[in-house]
């Protein structure tokens, strides 16, 4: 863990970025906020059937940062933006951003444990944004955005609360790791002009001002974890 410390430490530096009150939003300021496609039809990870490959689910605010990172990762195999956690089936978008239906915005990631660890997915996790701040990152605020993380099986949990436990003892960030550790259920996949935002997206205020300089110090961090 001295290695899990030593990057998280350099990245607290980095969260000042993010922590810092921008006058543009994130998700919810988007021109597509109040557009109620329905989400694509969840398929809750086809892939996730294929014995080479496992499942992980994640939220650390808005989903088009998080997709970003963890799309970035060698091992990686697909990172697909949605939602988890709420209390209504086939939520849209505008209905997330009332912050009533329980779910949280997350990016449900395919990848091949030979390629890159759950440990090593926990890392990029913490290491790329405040899990210390409740329902909120930077101008993001609401439940939609907290910090999540919804296990698939045992190991998961159990490596994730121990990380968690890790973090906290160690006292590696300012303030408390308050992040959500919760059996996964069900996963929605978003709109499909979310999936791909940055990329899609990349000219987009948000995308130049918030996405693209926090994945830029991420790359630098990781450098050794990145797709070639």
């Amino acid at each position: 863990m001295v290695l899990i410390q030593m990057k998280l430490n350099l990245f607290i530096s980095i969260l000042i970025l993010g922590l810092t009150p921008l006058s543009i939003s994130g998700c919810a300021g988007s021109q597509n906020n109040l557009n109620d496609q329905q989400p694509m039809e969840n398929k809750d990870n086809e892939q996730s059937s294929i014995s080479e490959t496992d499942t992980a689910t994640f939220g650390s605010g808005c989903f088009w940062c998080t997709e970003a990172i963890f799309a970035s990762l060698e091992g990686v195999i697909s990172a697909t933006s949605g939602y988890s956690g709420g209390n209504i089936k086939n939520p849209t978008y505008k209905q997330i951003c009332s912050g009533t239906t329980g779910h949280a915005e997350v990016v449900q990631l395919v990848y091949d444990p030979e390629l890159i660890s759950f440990e090593v997915l926990l890392e990029a996790f913490w290491g790329s944004h405040d899990p210390t701040t409740l329902n909120r990152q930077g101008n993001d605020v609401g439940t939609q955005y907290r910090s999540v993380i919804f296990f698939h099986n045992t190991h998961q949990e159990e490596l994730a609360t121990k990380f968690k436990d890790e973090l906290n003892r160690e006292k590696v960030f300012p303030n408390p790791v308050i992040t959500e550790i919760s059996p996964f259920s069900e996963f929605y996949k978003a709109e499909n002009y979310h999936q791909d935002y940055y990329e899609q997206n990349g000219n987009e205020p948000y995308c130049r001002l918030v996405i693209a300089p926090k994945l830029e110090k991420f790359r630098k961090v990781f450098s050794e974890k990145l797709k070639k």
